[in-house]
């Protein structure tokens, strides 16, 4: 038997803003989409999802720190561009011995960690 992720999943109130938040302004690449869900890395063996919070208890996770840290080649540009287009930071764009940082939230306030590691 063999267990693998697919999926980590984020709960939004409004897909249209978090698909305008998450592939106009973050710039993910989208691999799929319904009328509840979006899913982001095609090709990657786990994808990321937004879906619309339906249940009681999934609306309970809206809003929040994800624990979710994205990857980003030359966040100083991405940055100016989450900036220009109203983003909210949570933590600004600081530098480190080990490389750069900043936490942004989505329209409802999911947290999500940008790291550009030094090489």
């Amino acid at each position: 038997m063999t267990v693998s992720m697919k999926n980590i999943v984020l709960f939004v109130t409004d897909l249209q803003k978090a698909k305008s938040f998450y592939v106009e302004l973050l710039g993910l690449p989208l691999a799929g989409e319904s009328q509840m869900m979006m899913e982001f890395f095609p090709g990657a063996s786990t994808t990321l999802g937004v879906a619309l919070a339906m249940q009681d208890e999934a609306r309970k996770l809206v809003g929040r720190y994800t624990g979710i840290t994205l990857k980003v080649n030359s966040i100083d540009k991405l940055c100016d561009r989450l900036e220009d287009g109203g983003v909210t930071f949570i933590e600004p764009l600081e530098e480190s011995p080990w490389g750069k940082m900043a936490v942004v939230a989505d329209p409802d306030g999911n947290q999500i960690a940008l790291v550009d590691m030094q090489q």
